[in-house]
C-alpha cells in the first residue's frame, strides 16, 4: 500500500509516490502554466493518475495534499490568494469526482499546517508533542502543535502570524500584509529595500548579499531580527512549545540569524519557557510541505 503527497503552489504541482515509512517511490513534477480555477484541481488529479500509472502494482490508500492558502473545513473549500477562481474551491469534491475511486481518502490543509506535520513525520519536531514552524517567505506563517494536535481555530486560520502587531504607532501599509510581514517577509525586505535606498529594482536578495557591508542593507536586516525575535517571543509566551523551526525562503539566508533572534527573543518572552525551547532551523528544508502532505494520508488512513 502507498500514500500519494502534493504540494500545491500558485504556479506547479510537486507530487509524490510514498511508502508508509516515508521512502519515495515515483516522484511528478509539472506546470500549472497559467491555469485557474477547475483546471488547477485537474491538474491535481492528473498528478495523481500520473503516479497511479507509474506503479499499478502499488494500491494508493490516500492522498494528502498541502494548498497555499486556508482550507475551510466546515464548508470543505479552499481558499489560495496565489490561483485565481480559488476564493472558495470545491477541491476535494472535485478531485472525488475526477478521480472516481471511493477506496482512496482525499486529505487537504493549508502549506503551514503540512510545513510542521513535515517535520514531525521526518525533520526537527520528531518526537515533539509541542512545536511550531515559523514559515518566513513571500509571508509569515505558522504550523502550531499543540499537546500532539495541530490547532486550526473556528475559521481554520490559526497562524496568521504575519498580522500580530509588534509596533506601534500602527501605518496604513501595515493594510495588505500586517506589521510582521511589512517588517521581516521576504515581501517586507524587498519593499523596505525598494524604499530606502529609492530604487525599485531593490529585492531581498540584494539586502542580504549587501548585510554588513552597506548601511541601509544592515539597517533592514537588523529591524528584521528584531521583529522575528519578538515575534516568535510572543509565539514561545503562548504555546510554550518545545522548538521553534525555521524554514521558508528567507530561512536560506537567514539561518545565521538564529542565535540573534533567540537573544532577541529572551528580551521579550517568558522565562522559563524562553529557557527551554530551543530554535532550530528546519531538518528537511524545501521538502517540509510534500513530506508533509505525504503525512496527511497517512494520518487519514488511520481515522475510522
Amino acid at each position: 500500500m502507498a500514500i500519494i503527497g502534493i504540494d500545491l503552489g500558485g504556479t506547479k504541482i510537486s507530487a509524490a509516490l510514498f511508502s508508509k515509512n516515508g521512502e519515495v517511490i515515483e516522484k511528478d513534477y509539472r506546470l500549472l502554466g497559467g491555469a485557474t480555477g477547475s483546471a488547477v484541481g485537474v491538474a491535481v488529479a492528473e498528478a495523481i493518475l500520473a503516479l497511479r500509472a507509474k506503479r499499478p502494482d502499488l494500491p494508493v490508500e490516500a492522498v494528502g495534499i498541502c494548498v497555499p492558502g486556508i482550507v475551510y473545513s466546515k464548508k470543505g473549500t479552499v481558499w489560495a490568494p496565489n490561483i485565481p477562481g480559488w476564493d472558495n474551491y470545491p477541491l476535494k469534491s472535485d478531485l472525488k469526482a475526477v478521480l472516481n475511486d471511493r477506496s482512496i481518502r482525499i486529505a487537504i490543509e493549508s502549506d503551514r499546517t503540512c510545513y510542521i506535520l513535515g517535520e514531525v513525520w521526518k525533520g526537527a519536531a520528531q518526537g515533539c508533542t509541542d512545536a511550531i514552524y515559523l514559515a518566513v517567505g513571500t509571508g509569515i506563517g505558522a504550523g502550531i502543535l499543540l499537546d500532539g494536535r495541530i490547532i486550526h481555530g473556528a475559521n481554520d486560520i490559526v497562524g496568521a502570524t504575519g498580522w500580530m502587531a509588534l509596533e506601534p504607532p500602527y501605518k496604513e501599509e501595515f493594510i495588505p500584509m500586517g506589521c510582521f510581514e511589512y517588517y521581516a517577509s521576504g515581501t517586507g525586505i524587498g519593499n523596505q529595500a525598494k524604499l530606502l535606498y529609492g530604487d525599485q529594482s531593490k529585492t531581498s536578495y540584494d539586502v542580504f548579499a549587501n548585510y554588513g557591508k552597506d548601511p541601509i542593507a544592515t539597517r533592514i536586516l537588523d529591524k528584521a531580527i528584531q521583529m522575528w525575535g519578538m515575534g516568535t517571543a510572543n509565539l514561545v509566551s503562548l504555546f510554550n512549545p518545545q522548538k521553534v523551526i525555521f524554514g521558508g525562503g528567507v530561512f536560506g539566508p537567514a539561518i545565521e540569524f538564529i542565535d540573534r533572534i533567540r537573544g532577541e527573543a529572551r528580551k521579550w518572552g517568558q522565562p522559563i519557557s524562553m529557557r527551554d525551547v530551543k530554535f532550530c532551523a528546519s531538518a528537511v528544508g524545501g521538502d517540509a510541505a510534500l513530506l508533509g502532505a505525504a503525512y496527511l494520508g497517512i494520518l487519514e488512513t488511520s481515522r475510522k
